[in-house]
């Protein structure tokens, strides 16, 4: 069986668990250790139980806290050869043993204690970012943020989750009107940008089949978002979209970024 809970998501920082009963994951550590560590417990865990952590791309709301969890909790640093340059490069993360990175390719599977991890490619802004299928005992779940655009490449790899969280980060409308300066509003809205409440429910549609257990929400911006909206968004794109379902044939969840979420049991 395995386990995930969001620890952290949202546009201010980003933290999530996911592990089997041996093996204890985090793909990144975008908030504060002391967050983290209160995560770990909600699970009965420590830092100390950690396997390894998975990051996604370099920038800060993945990777603000890794620095100080690395020098606690030296456990190996998973992520592509541009990521792990570019965080090797942020001095704001202070001493890095570079000792502990481990460079990894998109579509190359492999092995962490018994979690087959699969990183695949997503559009966004970074050096070289992933997001992340982990496979246990016949069980998927997938982490998916931080892209601008998806296409069949994308709806393949999410094809047969158990659970998924998805980015789902603005309302379009509120980010057109909202306070940023223009070109922030293009860079989100761009294929390099983040995933609409509307594109995540008809990524979602594409993905959708009858053991779906969990969809979780998550990245949703503080300014541009809220979790109200981007709930009856996705409901909304999945019951109107061009697939047999309707909303209420699965549990949907909205992260929260201030606090962590319930535990999911992927089993």
């Amino acid at each position: 069986m395995m386990r995930m809970m969001s620890i952290a998501s949202g546009s201010s920082g980003n933290c999530i668990y996911i592990g089997s009963d041996t093996t204890h994951i985090l793909v990144d550590a975008g908030t504060t250790k002391k967050r983290i560590e209160a995560g770990l417990n909600d699970l009965g865990l420590t830092g100390e139980d950690l396997s390894a952590i998975l990051v996604t791309h370099e920038h800060s709301d993945h990777i603000s806290g890794l620095g100080v969890m690395h020098r606690k909790y030296p456990v190996p640093i998973f992520s592509t050869k541009g990521t792990l340059e570019e965080v090797g490069r942020c001095r704001a993360l202070g001493r890095l043993s570079q000792e502990v990175f481990r460079e990894i390719d998109a579509d190359q599977k492999f092995m962490i204690g018994d979690l087959e991890i699969l990183p695949f490619s997503i559009s966004h802004d970074a050096a070289q970012p992933v997001g992340y299928r982990i496979n246990c005992g016949g069980r998927s779940v997938a982490v998916v943020t931080d892209l601008g655009h998806y296409g069949q490449y994308l709806v393949d790899r999410l094809q047969g989750l158990d659970t998924v969280l998805m980015e789902s980060n603005h309302d379009v409308r509120m980010l057109q009107a909202g306070p940023y300066p223009y070109p922030l509003k293009q860079r989100i809205l761009s294929d390099r940008g983040h995933l609409s409440n509307e594109s995540c429910g008809r990524l979602l549609g594409e993905i959708l089949h009858d053991h779906l257990n969990h969809i979780v929400l998550g990245h949703l911006s503080k300014e541009n978002n809220m979790e109200e909206l981007a709930y009856e968004t996705v409901r909304l794109e999945i019951t109107m979209g061009d697939n047999p379902y309707r909303a209420s044939d699965f549990p949907i969840d909205v992260a929260k970024r201030d606090c962590s979420s319930q535990i999911f049991y992927i089993s």
